[in-house]
């Protein structure tokens, strides 16, 4: 493994963990405080240390976006920052107790959706045997969360609903995840501060309409007050180095091999609840066990495959590039 796909792989990790701690958080936080504020607030943050990172590092001129698809990079920020954050929390508010970790489960589906947008937008099959390990890790972790008691999932119609809120929501983030490789040129801190700024103006609009019509209430001063604590870790740790991290690791290894470290979301959440004192049953290290293998052989496929489809024997360019959904070197994040 390449040093640079080595440092993808930990990148992902490190962000998809990070997102693994933000389910039990906002259970706090939206004790106090709806999510589409919560979301605005947040994002605020992140984007404030997004904006100097990137002037630092590319100057003045990398905000200049004449002759740029500024109506895409709105659409794909709006889908991350405002589609993915809004329906997935208020998914998990409505849930109740048990919101965080039936929104963190929901997360193990990002691999699949990532291989039917793929499908979609570039008409590209996904790989039998990417499916393959994406239902591997899919089952890894549900023995996690369920214990291996998995019918359990299924045992509550009555939160549908919500679930279809958070399904859509994990769709959005796809969507944004997908969306670097329409912007070749952009480096990934710029394609991570220019979406944020963009997604933040439909955050805001959206919250505005909210807040005006009365469908939300006005937080309080003590209740954001009291969310500090939680706006300090979605902000910045969940949100300015998250998705830093996420779109650089991204950047080397390829959003559909990426995207599959989103198993690591529900297994950090889980870890988090089970830190007040419970074991883990043997059907949950079992769980973890096959999600880790998935991770490893999903990705020793890709590359062999990629690999492969390159080599001296392979087709002409443009056979290669409708069999190999999105080359690393292809997709800027």
């Amino acid at each position: 493994m390449t040093s640079k796909y080595s440092r993808g792989v930990l990148l992902c990790v490190i962000a998809a963990a990070s997102w693994g701690g933000m389910f039990p958080v906002m259970t706090g936080a939206l004790k106090h405080i709806d999510p589409f504020t919560f979301t605005c607030i947040r994002y605020t943050i992140a984007g404030l240390c997004f904006l100097p990172l990137l002037l630092a590092l590319e100057g003045r001129s990398s905000l200049r976006l004449k002759g740029e698809r500024v109506w895409l990079a709105w659409f794909l920020g709006t889908s991350g920052f405002a589609g993915f954050q809004f329906l997935v929390f208020l998914g998990q508010k409505l849930v109740g107790k048990d919101g965080a970790l039936i929104a963190s489960i929901m997360m193990v589906l990002q691999p699949l959706l990532g291989f039917l947008a793929n499908w979609v937008v570039r008409k590209v099959a996904p790989p039998k045997g990417a499916l393959v390990f994406i239902a591997m890790s899919l089952v890894g972790v549900l023995f996690v969360i369920t214990n291996g008691h998995v019918g359990i999932l299924i045992q509550r119609p009555q939160q549908y609903g919500a679930d279809g809120l958070i399904v859509l929501g994990a769709l959005c983030w796809v969507i944004y995840t997908m969306g670097g490789s329409f912007f070749p040129h952009w480096s990934p801190v710029k394609y991570t501060t220019v979406t944020t700024g963009l997604g933040l103006t439909s955050a805001y609009a959206i919250t505005a309409i909210l807040l005006g019509t009365g469908l939300i209430a006005m937080p309080t001063g003590d209740a954001v007050v009291t969310v500090i604590p939680h706006l300090a870790y979605m902000g910045l740790a969940a949100g300015f180095c998250g998705v830093l991290f996420w779109n650089l690791g991204n950047k080397a290894i390829g959003p559909l091999n990426g995207v599959l470290f989103m198993d690591v979301v529900p297994i950090t959440a889980f870890s988090i609840t089970a830190i007040g004192g419970h074991k883990p049953g043997v059907m949950q290290i079992v769980g973890a066990l096959i999600s880790a293998v998935a991770l490893v052989l999903n990705n020793m496929y890709l590359r062999r495959r990629q690999a492969s489809l390159s080599g001296p024997a392979a087709k002409p360019a443009v056979s290669q590039a409708a069999a190999t959904p999105a080359p690393a070197e292809a997709v800027s994040r």
